[in-house]
């Protein structure tokens, strides 16, 4: 690193900024670690970077942190003094992708529609590389008329990227005299995808290229699935690092790789036993995929919440069909066990690890095609008799998913209009999360309900205002919601 001279001086202006917070691999002890005022001591750079943030070291400088939202609780609340949100797309920025995308107006028009109709990809859809995979393969399906079937479900949509990918490739290919098979490809690169998302990297370098058996001076084979960026970590040279184009191809290439490496040797690689490890074809899948929904439920932070869906939505024959010869089909997964997937990913519903896993399980069952439990809730709501039907914690939860995938507005959230109690409160809490104003008054609210409502008021970024009044949340409850009050995420301008 060059000397910065007088960077401690309050003549000068600093500006520190950390790029990819997430991404760091350092403790980060904020407790622990040693207090270090003067900046021409040598110490640690994770002694360094904590002592920044406090504003032990250099005071007067500013520092500018980029994270993804979960490694952002890395940093005590009391080091924050503003937090801003990049958001995605709204819904009429959505439509004007579309527009602007596809040139062909009744062709955009055709394919808004499909994906307003299909909530759960329309909802992701305000993330922008999200947008550009379904105009991508929807275009591509509906021009070439490649396939009877629309897709409805994420997995479904990644399958159609793979398959046209794979496509672009073997033209390629055959122009270029390459001759790469597709089933070489896509191991490697799901080998990639799965090492790193088990070490929680989001990039990768020439090293890991090379163990894998990715010649880097091949990389433009592999274009279409990872981008090349620069990163300069001296004065002195260059290090290459790649990435892949978006998180979610990563998460379903490593989903792909697990999936084929089971179905080709039985190898289980989610369960780190010796046993599972062991190659033995014709192994029951179950076990495999009770293993992903297990691992995704440890996660705190939801970083394989996608994996798990893919994972679970390559396990029909229907999905692998657009794989074509990646997959086996004839050895694919039983119909019994896919049903005791399902029955088991509900037990975990009904065990409730958390609000943000319930509903993630709910997008699971629609990956899996069964929606069973949301049918119920929403035969209740069209029949306005959810007021008088004694839900089960199940039942509350499939109606958190329901209010959270339905085309209605989220603005304003009541909940006495569905059930007035602390349980049912916290089943639905991702819905107080996503609305402006909720209004709890007068259901029969406690302290239970306190601690896991802070942390929903210091996180959203859409509540701006609350209604708790006329509730029996006593002292010890309000002192559990100042904790949330506290936080530099909460946006709350209103609170009764």
């Amino acid at each position: 690193m060059q000397e910065l001279k007088s960077i401690d001086s309050d003549q000068n202006k600093v500006l520190l900024i950390f790029d990819g917070l997430d991404e760091c691999k350092l403790p980060l002890d904020f407790q622990n670690n040693e207090t270090c005022c003067d900046a021409h001591e040598s110490t640690s750079v994770d002694v360094l970077l904590t002592n920044l943030i406090k504003g032990n070291l250099l005071p007067s400088a500013l520092l500018w942190i980029t994270t993804r939202p979960a490694a952002a609780n890395r940093i005590p609340p009391e080091c924050f003094y503003r937090v801003t949100e990049v958001r995605g797309f709204n819904d009429q920025q959505k439509e004007e992708y579309f527009t602007k995308k596809i040139l062909d107006k009744s062709l955009a028009s055709r394919i808004t529609t499909h994906m307003k109709s299909s909530r759960s990809l329309y909802i992701l859809c305000h993330i922008p590389v999200i947008c550009w995979i379904v105009a991508t393969v929807l275009q591509g399906l509906l021009v070439e008329a490649c396939s009877n079937e629309i897709p409805c479900t994420l997995t479904q949509m990644y399958c159609n990227l793979v398959a046209l990918q794979l496509r672009m490739k073997s033209k390629r290919s055959q122009s270029t005299n390459q001759s790469k098979s597709e089933d070489d490809i896509i191991q490697k690169l799901g080998q990639l995808a799965f090492q790193q998302l088990e070490t929680g990297n989001l990039v990768f370098y020439e090293e890991d290229l090379k163990e894998i058996g990715i010649d880097v001076s091949e990389a433009s084979e592999y274009s279409s699935w990872f981008t090349e960026i620069f990163k300069e970590e001296s004065v002195l040279h260059q290090k290459r690092i790649f990435c892949f184009v978006h998180l979610s191809v990563q998460e379903f290439l490593a989903a792909l790789f697990v999936f084929l490496t089971f179905q080709r040797s039985g190898k289980n690689l989610l369960d780190k036993s010796l046993l599972a490890r062991l190659s033995l074809k014709g192994r029951s899948s179950i076990n495999l995929y009770k293993s992903a929904v297990d691992r995704a439920l440890q996660s705190q932070n939801g970083h394989l919440d996608l994996f798990l869906r893919f994972l679970l939505g390559i396990s029909l024959e229907s999905n692998q069909a657009a794989l074509k010869g990646l997959t086996q089909t004839q050895a694919g997964s039983s119909s019994e066990d896919i049903q005791r997937t399902v029955q088991y990913i509900k037990e975990k519903i009904r065990e409730y690890p958390s609000p943000q896993r319930c509903i993630n399980l709910f997008h699971c069952l629609n990956e899996l095609n069964d929606n069973t439990l949301v049918q119920e809730i929403q035969s209740y709501l069209s029949l306005g008799s959810i007021q008088v039907r004694n839900l089960t914690p199940t039942q509350w939860s499939a109606l958190a998913f329901v209010l959270l995938t339905s085309q209605e507005d989220l603005d304003v959230f009541e909940l006495k209009k569905y059930v007035q109690s602390d349980g049912g409160l916290l089943r639905l809490l991702p819905v107080v999360k996503l609305s402006k104003i909720a209004r709890l008054d007068g259901c029969n609210l406690t302290d239970k309900c306190c601690e896991a409502l802070a942390s929903v008021i210091g996180s959203s970024s859409s509540l701006v205002e609350l209604d708790l009044s006329d509730n029996n949340l006593q002292d010890s409850g309000v002192k559990l919601l100042s904790k949330g009050l506290g936080n530099p995420h909460c946006k709350l301008e209103i609170l009764r």
